[in-house]
């Protein structure tokens, strides 16, 4: 981490790491936590769930170009971040300046924000319904009971079983 980033007080030295690195910094928990897979998280779990040599190289596309976004994007954050600070620090900060430099920084976490959702979107299209459910299994989003039918509903009968 060069000094400049260092010296930032308004973002911890792990806050810059991710930025710096693409990482989700938690801007995709709503997609996560409702069993949307990311590529991350699916290209770690590849052989658990698993996935075929087309589906990772696809998986990683999508990670790689989420990736190079968030970085470029966590760069712009972290420099709106910079920029703020170091106003506060030169006391050079107005009403007017303020609001124009968090209305930046919200912007670009904004824009942060839709890299990383936007990459859970476009996931699960390349999986089948059981592997989306054995990846809400193995992230712990799913229960194995809820995995399987309703203990409460009898089995579904098709007609030529009937018999």
């Amino acid at each position: 981490m060069d000094d400049a980033s260092a010296s930032l007080k308004g973002l911890s030295s792990d806050d810059i790491a991710q930025l710096k690195n693409g990482r989700g910094w938690g801007l995709a928990r709503p997609a996560e936590l409702n069993g949307i897979p990311g590529p991350l998280h699916l290209l770690e779990l590849k052989d658990e769930i698993p996935l075929s040599a087309a589906q990772v190289s696809a998986a990683c596309a999508i990670y790689e170009r989420m990736r190079a976004d968030a970085v470029a994007e966590g760069e712009r954050l972290i420099a709106g971040e910079r920029t703020l600070e170091e106003a506060f620090r030169a006391r050079t900060v107005t009403a007017e300046s303020l609001a124009m430099m968090l209305a930046e920084i919200e912007r670009s976490r904004a824009a942060l924000r839709h890299i990383h959702l936007a990459a859970h979107l476009g996931t699960p299209a390349l999986l089948t319904e059981e592997q989306v459910t054995r990846y809400r299994l193995l992230r712990g989003y799913e229960s194995q009971t809820r995995a399987t039918p309703h203990q409460g509903h009898p089995p579904k009968v098709r007609p030529d079983d009937a018999h």
